[in-house]
């Protein structure tokens, strides 16, 4: 028996969709945001305002960073506790997002910490507090998952929390707010919904219901993500949105592989972009992985779906597009230094090891994951 689920309670579609948030009915709303980019934009204000006329006050805890850690969420926690909302909203990338999950968890369960949540002591259900996610960056689907990463800074090592109260009662995907997106980050955050998708098609607990929603978000993917990232239509901005949170629905209810175990490991090691991680590393774990004769034919099912044939064609379209969106074919050219790399290899390997990669569907050894990380720092 497996249970499915597809999000929270509504998924909210359509430029302008963050009116929607008056219809939360709420008193007290806690903002959780990235950097300055909602300030900047005016999305926070938008939103502020939103509430406001519908007499709710709200307040902004801003400051998540690419890599959240559990400092970060502690710190907004606190905040939380003396706003003390009854409404949560996350908007941003993944990170805030990510960091909401946990700080409206812990809200609503005083008695929980993060040595509960390593040893997976998450209750189920929230209590109260009504949440909404409305992702700004098309890569993540933190929006409809139960899965929260966090950074533990004294491991360096980033790990994927879960739990279905982490999923978001609504997601709003407001293709307006996506406008503001920059190329890179069109293309770190297109790509990681990419590997989501494809993780999860290789998955050895691939269902009837994510093998529909990987496929068709691989295929529009493939052809809206360049076009976002060239010529930054609102057409295609809002594909790649919704196509990402198809992806996330898909992988939340399989699981991934080492593209993103690996890539947990780097970005606590080296504090990159997940995405930029997972685009860097996708190509390798996909060489690795199709040896397996399971694998090999959903990737030639895949490379069908997007105009190619067989495994290693789809690996190749994987490589191009990775080229066309300007990805790094390594870690060196993304800026990590040889030494640092070097030195830290022993424990990045032990780290690679865990989280997904126990999931993928060829078992990995330590000296196999010591040969692929040192093919993904190169670029070969």
């Amino acid at each position: 028996m497996k249970k499915v689920m597809l999000g929270g309670q509504a998924i909210i579609t359509g430029c302008g969709s963050i009116a929607e948030l008056k219809a939360m009915k709420a008193e007290r709303a806690f903002i959780v945001t990235g950097g300055s980019a909602m300030q900047k934009s005016g999305v926070i204000a938008k939103i502020e305002k939103i509430l406001a006329d519908s007499g709710c006050t709200s307040s902004v805890y801003g400051g998540i960073g690419k890599n959240p850690d559990t400092q970060a969420v502690l710190d907004g926690l606190v905040q939380m506790r003396k706003f003390a909302p009854d409404l949560l909203i996350a908007v941003g990338g993944g990170s805030p997002i990510d960091a909401a999950k946990v700080m409206g968890l812990f809200y609503d369960y005083p008695e929980l910490d993060f040595a509960k949540a390593q040893a997976g002591e998450l209750p189920l259900l929230r209590k109260k507090l009504k949440f909404v996610a409305i992702p700004s960056t098309s890569g993540t689907g933190a929006e409809v998952t139960k899965a929260a990463v966090i950074t533990f800074r004294e491991l360096e090592l980033k790990i994927g929390l879960k739990t279905p109260a982490f999923i978001p009662d609504w997601a709003i995907l407001d293709a307006d707010i996506t406008m503001t997106m920059p190329a890179n980050i069109v293309a770190e955050t297109g790509l990681d919904a990419l590997t989501h998708a494809v993780e999860c098609y290789m998955n050895d607990s691939l269902d009837d219901f994510a093998e529909v929603l990987a496929k068709g978000a691989v295929a529009g993917l493939f052809t809206w993500l360049p076009v976002s990232y060239q010529d930054k239509t609102l057409e295609s901005r809002e594909k790649v949105h919704h196509y990402q949170c198809l992806a996330g629905m898909a992988f939340d209810n399989t699981g991934l592989g080492m593209a993103h175990g690996i890539s947990h490991a780097l970005g606590g090691k080296f504090d990159l972009g997940h995405g930029l991680l997972n685009a860097i590393v996708l190509p390798y774990a996909l060489e690795f992985n199709a040896r397996n004769p399971v694998v090999a034919a959903r990737l030639d099912e895949l490379a069908r779906s997007i105009g190619r044939n067989g495994s290693s064609g789809f690996i190749a379209a994987v490589k191009e597009l990775n080229r066309a969106l300007n990805i790094p074919a390594g870690l060196e050219q993304a800026g990590v230094k040889q030494s640092a790399f070097d030195n830290g290899l022993t424990g990045l390997v032990a780290n690679c090891l865990k989280g997904s990669t126990r999931v993928n569907p060829v078992p990995v050894t330590a000296a196999q994951m010591d040969e692929v990380l040192k093919r993904v720092y190169a670029g070969l």
